[in-house]
């Protein structure tokens, strides 16, 4: 009896013991929910409607693509010889390996003259409506002939003279005749002009826009779509539109609210007509991530000044910092590449006995 008390005793203090001893029973924690990642922009069909994809040249009728012509317009785009001092050349101002610009607020011409208006890129202007940025050439053809005959640009004192070195170098009188072929005097001023701007035609930037408009998807990421959707619903697409994302209207820059530098009376100065003050051609946002500097007077210097300005002054909005960066996520996807077998520099003509020199008066 005494044993068996003993023994309950016994287990009575090793139960003890041993709840003293086990850990407590921990709380059980709730799982942290998983993060809700935000849907897929889904673009549509409504929003596509406003653009189209490069095409992958842009010629006319009235000037018809040939190789000889393009090989043509290729060495006078890089010709010197076209400018008074032969110092010049319509590269100078339009560097194609720098997206058509010089990223100057206003171009440097002949004796370090400058001019009063940024530089447009040349690239894919085929799609212009006009050219210049107050419209006063119809087409490429015409904008050709103009800088040349500027005196603070090319600075050449007639269409004459450029002629006359034209046909001064054998080179050229021979591609000449291979681009214009049926021509009984080939080496014209209009053929100059026609050349140059057959070679312009050529100048396209496709990009992943390009592809994502074809149907690829995948081409841009869901900040880019969410640009894209932005860009469309802000109303951008009113002015830039079509192919060249802009270049196919006229517009007054303070459309809703006035802007503060109106020095520059655009359109006015060609037409005279009170109604186009202060209106200039609307620029293709194509490639806008790589020619800055801005506007018509390269007065900004940041996508984000720009996107904000526009918004501000054409749709009379306030955009916030992430709307701003919304808007240039979608912009980066217009830059297109290069293409840099198509702007090689070629080899120029050697001047002939005849060729005049250069006059830097």
């Amino acid at each position: 009896m005494i044993l068996m008390r003993c023994f309950v005793v016994f287990l009575f203090f090793f139960a003890f013991s041993c709840a003293e001893q086990a850990p407590a029973p921990q709380p059980q924690k709730t799982p942290a929910p998983a993060p809700v990642k935000p849907a897929a922009p889904v673009i549509d069909d409504n929003t596509l409607v406003f653009f189209e994809a490069l095409p992958e040249r842009m010629d006319t009728e009235a000037n018809p693509y040939s190789e000889a012509k393009v090989n043509l317009g290729r060495m006078l785009f890089y010709e010197k010889r076209l400018s008074k001092n032969h110092d010049v050349s319509c590269n100078s101002c339009h560097g194609l390996d720098t997206y058509g610009v010089d990223q100057a607020a206003v171009s440097v011409g002949h004796k370090g003259q400058r001019g009063g208006r940024s530089a447009p890129t040349v690239y894919n202007a085929g799609h212009y409506l006009a050219q210049f940025w107050d419209g006063r050439a119809a087409d490429l053809e015409e904008q050709a002939k103009g800088p040349i005959l500027n005196p603070i640009e090319m600075a050449m004192p007639s269409e004459k003279a450029v002629v006359k070195v034209l046909r001064s170098i054998p080179g050229y009188v021979k591609a000449f005749k291979e681009a214009f072929p049926k021509a009984k005097r080939p080496v014209t001023y209009d053929n100059m002009a026609k050349a140059i701007a057959s070679f312009e035609r050529g100048l396209v930037t496709p990009s992943r826009f390009d592809k994502f408009l074809k149907g690829d998807k995948g081409a841009l990421n869901d900040a880019e779509k969410a640009g894209l959707q932005k860009f469309v619903n802000l109303g951008c697409v009113t002015c830039h539109h079509g192919a060249a994302i802009g270049g196919t209207s006229y517009q007054r820059i303070g459309q809703v609210i006035p802007y503060d530098d109106v020095a520059d009376q655009g359109r006015f100065d060609v037409t005279k007509n009170a109604g186009d003050k202060n209106v200039f051609k609307v620029p293709s946002l194509r490639n806008i991530e790589k020619t800055a500097p801005y506007f018509h007077n390269g007065r900004f210097h940041t996508l984000g000044q720009v996107v904000q300005v526009m918004a501000k002054h054409q749709l009379g909005k306030t955009l916030q910092g992430e709307e701003v960066a919304s808007v240039i996520a979608f912009l980066k996807t217009l830059t297109g590449d290069l293409p840099m077998d198509y702007i090689k520099e070629p080899a120029l003509p050697k001047s002939g006995k005849k060729t005049p020199k250069p006059d830097p008066s």
